[in-house]
């Protein structure tokens, strides 16, 4: 454990040093796309989007290069339909290009589909809003809306020449195999503060600059809601065992990852938009399922019951 803690705060040092400019310089806005999410392997059979460099210089490229901007940098360019210090980047890394952090192109591919979170068949355009909506703890833009455009432009960009409606290697969030242990609060207490507290801080609310986050909030009132998917201590955990700590993905077990998920998210958070007055009744109508921890007693409180609307 001693040489594990050492090699990640020296890599914690490292990444800090690379994010000194970010810090200290509110324009250094490239060093954060690069540093997001540093190289890994590619997995084999991984669909590799097309680099940035390879954007035409048309009217075309010029909405992916705006979807681009609002994704790197989503509440300076989309301000008014964000609720929190999240961007698309938060947990879309390496600029909605990294296999197993729910990349773009991939997500793409699998629309229209129908989504059991709103019980219809919905286009990309919709899945993005649901993002706004939950996500970023804000406000839909409208279908239409330039943004959700650029945005969809982005992410048919990102998806050129990979196979349509295929599941493709990298789509989504791993599944993480069930631990030999139950997942548990005080042990996934103990995985953060040696594994993520250096970043995300002891208290959760990241760190930022100049109003900016830099390591995000994961929990309180600038993180996600209880209606994002990253409630969810599966796709957390799913989210956890692929990516973090920040450039060490995989480098858990599977019993830190359920831990330190469960730990996670069973912090208090922004209220489920869709709230409508009882925590009971939102539970009983969305969060029906074992691994959602909303509406369920923790240390004596009942998670979304102080939620702010």
């Amino acid at each position: 454990m001693k040489r594990r803690t050492t090699t990640l705060m020296h890599y914690c040092l490292t990444i800090a040093a690379l994010f000194a400019p970010v810090l200290n310089d509110a324009d250094a806005a490239e060093a954060t796309k690069k540093t997001e999410a540093p190289a890994a392997p590619v997995p084999p059979n991984t669909f590799v989007p097309p680099p940035a460099d390879a954007i035409p210089d048309d009217g075309f490229g010029k909405s992916v290069r705006m979807g681009e901007q609002i994704f790197l940098h989503t509440k300076e360019n989309a301000g008014k339909y964000v609720g929190n210090s999240l961007n698309c980047v938060s947990c879309h890394l390496d600029a909605g290009r990294k296999p197993n952090s729910s990349p773009m192109g991939a997500a793409y591919l699998m629309y229209p589909a129908f989504r059991s979170k709103n019980g219809h068949v919905n286009t990309f355009a919709e899945r993005l809003q649901g993002c706004f909506h939950f996500s970023m703890n804000g406000k839909p833009p409208p279908l239409g809306d330039p943004i959700l455009v650029a945005l969809e432009t982005y992410a048919y960009w990102l998806a050129k020449d990979a196979p349509v409606g295929r599941k493709i290697a990298g789509q989504g969030y791993p599944t993480v195999a069930k631990a030999a242990l139950a997942p548990d609060y005080v042990r996934g207490s103990k995985v953060y503060e040696q594994n993520c507290a250096l970043c995300h801080n002891a208290d959760g609310q990241g760190q930022g600059s100049a109003g900016k986050a830099v390591f995000p909030p994961l929990w309180g009132p600038k993180s996600f809601n209880w209606g994002a998917g990253m409630h969810d201590v599966k796709n957390a955990a799913g989210f956890i065992k692929a990516n973090m700590p920040l450039g060490l993905g995989g480098t858990l077990s599977d019993q830190d990852v359920w831990d330190v998920a469960t730990f996670m998210d069973s912090q208090e958070r922004p209220q489920d938009p869709r709230f409508k007055g009882s925590v009971e009744e939102t539970r009983k109508k969305y969060h029906d399922s074992a691994t959602s921890l909303y509406g369920t007693t923790v240390n004596g409180h009942v998670l979304g019951a102080q939620a702010k609307h």
